[in-house]
């Protein structure tokens, strides 16, 4: 009998589809140590990893790892603006675009920009706006690719900081760098960089305030560049709030350095022989 060469053979084994059912998410206690030991109402952010000029395509690169979640992102330019009427004389044009990998959330997506990232990208693009020496590149534009490998919690605030990396990265002459901090109210407390879990575990019954924050940094200046907040958080709670992610920041600051510093010093040529 003739073999179909046109169909594709299915695997040799296979498993239930059970195994692949999505679970309700899971309820987590307001009260106590957090799931992966951290402190409720402390400043207590996750281990960093982060490096520099892992991609040899791209101007300036970036890559850092917070837990579970890791984002990299990449940076052309300064280059030629594409559209002329979009051409400004005297300052450039700054370009943001960040995509969630398909297999970066637990129910997989697409690799079509959808409604939430487009609001990442802008997110993103006014928390580093203020900090890029735009005026230095006149009738230019300089573009700022972002990827979400894999998502588990405080997305946003890792992607504006690792997006500044990749501009320190490049070379491009900004007044500070932009750090990124998250925070989530649950009720009466607070946690500090929250993972995936404590951001979508919602408790059903109970009429407590809850509320995320998100907060751009630059910490030489002591200014905030961006400011991201949803639910419902009273004025006080948010005051305190920003206070709290900008300790966060101050917190990250000093591992950004040395990881800039090491990307300087590997690029570096060897010194000359006497």
């Amino acid at each position: 009998m003739p073999t179909d060469t046109k169909r594709v053979r299915g695997p040799e084994a296979s498993q239930s589809p059970l195994l692949f059912w999505s679970r309700p998410a899971e309820v987590l206690p307001s009260h106590g140590p957090r799931a992966d030991g951290r402190q409720r109402d402390q400043v207590d952010v996750r281990p960093v990893f982060v490096r520099c000029g892992l991609v040899s395509q791209a101007k300036g690169s970036a890559y850092i790892e917070a837990g579970n979640t890791k984002v990299l992102c990449c940076v052309y330019g300064p280059r030629e603006t594409e559209r002329k009427d979009e051409t400004d004389m005297k300052s450039g044009r700054l370009t943001t675009d960040m995509r969630f990998a398909p297999f970066s959330c637990p129910e997989r997506g697409s690799w079509i920009q959808g409604s939430q990232d487009k609001d990442f990208s802008l997110m993103l693009q006014e928390s580093l706006q203020p900090a890029v020496c735009l005026h230095k590149y006149p009738r230019s534009q300089i573009e700022v690719n972002v990827m979400v490998l894999e998502n588990s919690g405080s997305v946003l605030a890792h992607a504006v900081t690792c997006a500044s990396m990749a501009l320190a990265d490049a070379g491009i002459e900004m007044y500070d760098l932009v750090l990124g901090c998250s925070l989530r109210q649950d009720g009466g407390s607070y946690v500090v960089d929250p993972t995936y879990l404590e951001e979508n575990s919602w408790r059903s019954g109970r009429r407590e305030k809850r509320g995320g924050l998100t907060v751009a940094f630059l910490p030489s200046l002591n200014q905030v560049s961006g400011l991201q907040s949803d639910g419902e958080m009273a004025e006080e709670t948010l005051t305190a709030g920003i206070r709290t992610c900008i300790e966060g920041c101050y917190k990250l600051y000093p591992v950004i350095q040395q990881a800039l510093i090491k990307a300087v010093r590997r690029a570096a040529p060897p010194p000359a022989e006497s």
